[in-house]
């Protein structure tokens, strides 16, 4: 009755929010870059933001390694434990594993080339795709700064038109919200395991538990402090809806249309600053992922008694960093850049069945982070840029 009457409801609630996401990064992007009129503004707004979100991500990753040599998740996991799971999600890691070799298959150097879209309509229609569509828009953006304003101007005027009809359709959305997101988790409630399976991998969702934990109580308050001297947990009453959309639909692109609403009417985010900074966020800053992505690595290789010396735990780190950026925001996209970590520090791959039973819900919990990372960072900019603005003035 769940899976047939009650679930759908939810993933309707998802696929109304990801219908919005790319037009809504069109329009806000043309609409915030393009009305800048100023190239150095948006070389200082991208600097910016580009120090901000691998600053976050590299925290993340780090913690994740930390927390793994200190709690050890790996160790204890019974050899009857392991085999069942080994067996059990068996089928869903090949199909991870063809994935991985289809993103690879032409060299290292792929993933690099894929942000330039050979066709950009092909992008438009795929939310996977939502970091060729932002590079894509931003260039756009730039040439209308670039062009005289005369030519510019209508241009900018009619997706703002377009970014306003989205917003409104954004509110609409959310009067469905009650009902979509009861959907969404009484769907992850029935695929839950087990107790016994839990409880053997309490350790392991204990440790991303805590790096999340950690990201959001501790590092962000205390980016917001000593950065801005604001309170964080001042403004976190405003982060709520975004976090409980972005918990219950583990995806940032779904939350991505909430996230850019909230953002200017509840924090007060400049739409330049937004329109910025969420799109690019939601494609490139992934302190969630990442951090995950470091457990789940360290948890396997002890599960298969592979010892990781400094080096391999520090390629760990720069890998986790690569591969979140451009991770796409849809859910389960980190599993597939896991793999990618695994095969480089010569883990077997197969290893990601035994973390495959609870990924939904630790799924649900780093998406909290990714978007509260990248509304701290939108928050921050927004905040320095009254600064300067003042200061001219």
């Amino acid at each position: 009755i769940t899976a047939h009457w009650i679930q759908p409801l939810g993933t309707l609630f998802t696929s109304s929010l990801k219908m919005i996401a790319i037009p809504l990064i069109i329009s806000s992007l043309i609409v915030g870059v393009g009305g800048l009129g100023d190239i150095s503004t948006v070389s200082k707004f991208g600097k910016r933001t580009f120090i901000l979100f691998i600053s976050t991500t590299i925290c993340a990753i780090t913690i994740g390694v930390l927390l793994s040599n200190i709690i050890h998740p790996g160790k204890g996991l019974s050899v009857e434990t392991k085999n069942k799971l080994l067996t059990t999600f068996s089928a869903k890691v090949e199909d991870n594993t063809k994935k991985l070799e289809a993103s690879f298959v032409d060299g290292p150097l792929t993933p690099l080339v894929d942000v330039v879209p050979e066709n950009i309509f092909n992008a438009f229609s795929n939310n996977g795709s939502m970091i060729q569509v932002v590079f894509f828009v931003l260039i756009f953006s730039i040439g209308l700064i670039l062009i005289d304003k005369s030519k510019s101007r209508p241009v900018i005027s009619f997706f703002d038109g377009v970014n306003e009809v989205i917003l409104k359709l954004i509110d609409y959305i959310m009067l469905y919200s009650p009902i979509g997101v009861f959907g969404l988790v009484a769907g992850v409630v029935i695929q839950l395991p087990n107790f016994d399976i839990l409880l053997a991998l309490m350790k392991y969702a204990a440790t991303v538990l805590i790096g999340c934990g950690l990201m959001l109580l501790v590092i962000y308050p205390a980016l917001i402090y000593f950065i801005t001297k604001s309170s964080l947990y001042s403004i976190y009453g405003h982060f709520r809806p975004v976090q409980l959309l972005a918990f219950s639909t583990s995806s940032s692109s779904a939350t991505l249309p909430v996230t850019m609403e909230v953002s200017q009417e509840k924090l007060g985010i400049k739409p330049d600053v937004a329109s910025f900074v969420l799109p690019m966020g939601s494609t490139v800053n992934m302190d969630g992922t990442s951090l995950y992505q470091a457990v789940a690595t360290i948890f396997i290789a002890e599960v298969f008694d592979i010892h990781l010396d400094i080096w391999a735990q520090l390629s760990i780190i720069i890998l986790a960093l690569i591969t979140s950026i451009g991770a796409a925001g849809v859910p389960g996209a980190g599993m597939i850049l896991l793999a990618v970590i695994l095969e480089a520090n010569k883990i077997p791959v197969q290893g990601i069945a035994l973390i495959l039973a609870i990924d939904r819900v630790l799924d649900m919990c780093r998406t909290v982070v990714n978007v509260t990372g990248d509304m701290v960072v939108a928050y921050i900019v927004n905040d320095k840029t009254k600064e300067e603005n003042y200061g001219k003035a």
